[in-house]
């Protein structure tokens, strides 16, 4: 969703602020050029880092205690940048399960009558009075039967109003807000195999988003169950702390150890619903699209994607190849080192929003 655009069109860089459960994250490149172009040329990180901030700053997707969030954001910006910010300008992303979205067809009308009928679509299919939502929408594809197909997205006001309340207090110009889909979404479009229509699984902090992409996304769901929730099921059931929870899952894991079993037995209700919800989209997908262009491969990202055997009980549960996606391996990294490999997936989204051209936004 774009914010107000001012009457002179300012050349100037931006940055990508992800703000999670309990982390906000920081990412700004060298350039935002044609997507296409970044495939051939690596945009050069300019700087990068992240903060931790009380939960209790957000109750139900909204920001209540800006305060708290402004001050960790700071913090991060003032003492724990790895290179440096040189901008004020920021594109911030919105957790997807905090959104709704919906894929429809419409004839080929005027951008007014896209809206009119977008609208209409959005009060049949929203349990929230459109006054009190923010609306935008992207055309995907024109159809054979000359018909737009159309994703729509909807956020609820009180939510984006909390962060643009958080960025006034940082005295950050906001280009555009959008959910963390659509960033995971522009991320996977450089990878050398976006060619192929693909699952995308975005492993947040308390829900995994799970979207089909073909040349963009087409459609997508969200499960609850994410990294913090993982951590929690694997403390319950081996009664230990969440800090020695928090060991057991990022250094064993679904993968081979004396707690596999138990672990396993932990996760699997949950990741059983996301298996149910993949299976249910590629049906999808084939009812409605066919069999022209198959989905053969699966990618996960996020933060609770880089746990041990993980893409391993996905891939032999879905019988589809599924890799985990590294988000810095589209960056160039050489006078700034980059993050470890256990930090490198919680950048997802923020390097997906670094990667915005702002002359296209404000050229749309």
């Amino acid at each position: 969703m774009k914010t107000s655009v001012p009457i002179y069109y300012r050349d100037k860089p931006l940055f990508g602020l992800d703000i999670g459960n309990d982390t906000l994250k920081i990412v700004q490149l060298s350039e935002s050029s044609d997507l296409a172009r970044l495939k051939e040329r690596k945009p050069k990180i300019i700087g990068y880092g992240y903060n931790r901030f009380d939960r209790s700053a957000i109750k139900d997707g909204v920001i209540i205690k800006p305060q708290i969030i402004a001050e960790a954001a700071k913090e991060l910006l003032d003492k724990k940048i790895k290179g440096t910010i040189t901008t004020n300008r920021v594109a911030i992303a919105i957790p997807a399960y905090r959104t709704f979205s919906r894929s429809i067809k419409i004839p080929s009308l005027s951008k007014k009558q896209i809206k009119e009928a977008i609208e209409l679509e959005a009060e049949q299919y929203i349990a929230v009075n459109i006054e009190d939502l923010y609306i935008d929408y992207e055309i995907i594809r024109h159809t054979l039967s000359d018909e737009l197909e159309v994703l729509i997205v909807a956020v609820p006001k009180k939510i984006v109003d909390s962060y643009m309340k958080v960025a006034e207090m940082l005295n950050l110009e906001v280009l555009i807000v959008e959910p963390t889909l659509s960033s995971s979404g522009r991320l996977f479009s450089i990878d050398e195999h976006s060619r192929s229509a693909a699952v995308i699984i975005d492993f947040g902090a308390l829900s995994s988003d799970i979207s089909l992409y073909d040349k963009s996304i087409v459609v997508s769901g969200t499960i609850e169950g994410g990294g913090l929730n993982f951590t929690d099921l694997i403390r319950k059931i081996l009664r230990i702390s969440p800090e020695e929870a928090e060991i057991a899952k990022t250094r064993y894991g679904l993968s081979p150890s004396k707690k596999q079993d138990e672990i396993k037995r932990a996760l699997q209700p949950t990741l059983e619903k996301i298996i149910k919800e993949v299976r249910r989209m590629l049906r999808y997908y084939e009812e409605r699209y066919g069999t022209t262009r198959p989905i053969k491969q699966i990618v996960t990202l996020g933060g609770g994607a880089n746990m041990p055997g993980l893409s391993d009980y996905l891939t032999e549960n879905l019988r589809m190849a599924v890799r985990h996606g590294d988000p810095w391996q589209f960056i160039e990294c050489k006078k700034i080192k980059a993050p470890s490999e256990s930090e490198k997936s919680m950048y997802t989204n923020a390097i997906g929003l670094a990667l915005i051209n702002p002359k296209k936004v404000y050229k749309t």
